[in-house]
């Protein structure tokens, strides 16, 4: 069933307008009729089956039929900090992120990121960032949709740091010493409705003087198995062992 995330102005007590992109999309693209089905999502976790009343390229109304209970969110708030890649590595990142349950996504400028962040492309660069984020949202059942914020200074996630619980650096140098307790002993300490933060580098890695500055603001390295993983891969393997530990194992 086809689902759509809209902001909680859309909804009323019994039924859900859409206009825009979502319109356009049921009766152009789904080519959908009234008495077919979907899922609207208000933004805050509530997803609903709606019933077509009124189809148009301008305007949908919806019946909500019931409210589904059932939700695909980690037990665990995620948020992933990824080092500036080049090209559209943080793309990938955003998009499969999002599929495995991440919360939010935080772009920063590390000292090795190649790419240097253009202010005048900004406002774009997050349309498009965010739109993905809620393609994938869609396409993974999730209940949310995770914000993907603006690009970061250095200084600036390390004053996010305390806003989680948890934050986790995946540490190249680690795994090269064959570290393998740190992660895992981390995950065991994680309860339900915790807040962590995955921060992994750009291509070149985090130089030794970010990984110290933010042990010292209360982050904890970690290996990310045995094996050096590339920038763009790390989050989904964090992502994955959360899920395993939390969703899978117990």
């Amino acid at each position: 069933m086809q689902r759509y995330f809209l902001s909680n102005q859309h909804f009323n007590d019994d039924y859900v307008m859409m206009d825009g992109d979502e319109a356009r999309h049921i009766s152009r693209v789904m080519r959908m009729r009234a008495g077919d089905q979907v899922i609207c999502c208000n933004g805050e976790g509530v997803c609903f089956v709606c019933s077509l009343e009124e189809v148009s390229p301008e305007r949908v109304r919806a019946s909500l039929v019931k409210r589904i209970e059932y939700s695909a969110e980690l037990p665990v708030h995620v948020s992933l900090a990824h080092g500036l890649p080049k090209g559209d590595k943080l793309e990938l990142v955003i998009q499969k992120g999002t599929e495995l349950g991440a919360g939010g996504i935080i772009p920063f400028e590390a000292e090795r990121s190649v790419v240097k962040w253009d202010k005048k492309k900004e406002k774009k660069k997050l349309e498009r960032w965010n739109k993905i984020a809620k393609e994938a949202s869609e396409q993974s059942h999730r209940s949310l949709v995770p914000r993907v914020e603006s690009v970061h200074s250095f200084k600036e996630l390390l004053n996010r740091f305390t806003s989680y619980s948890y934050v986790i650096i995946a540490y190249e140098e680690d795994a090269k010493t064959d570290e393998k307790s740190q992660f895992r002993q981390t995950l065991e300490l994680v309860k339900p409705g915790d807040r962590l933060l995955l921060v992994t580098g750009p291509e070149g890695g985090f130089s030794d003087r970010e990984v110290q500055v933010m042990k010292e603001a209360g982050a904890i390295s970690c290996a990310f198995g045995p094996r050096i993983l590339r920038s763009e891969t790390a989050p989904f393997y964090g992502l994955s062992a959360i899920s395993y530990h939390l969703e899978l194992s117990g």
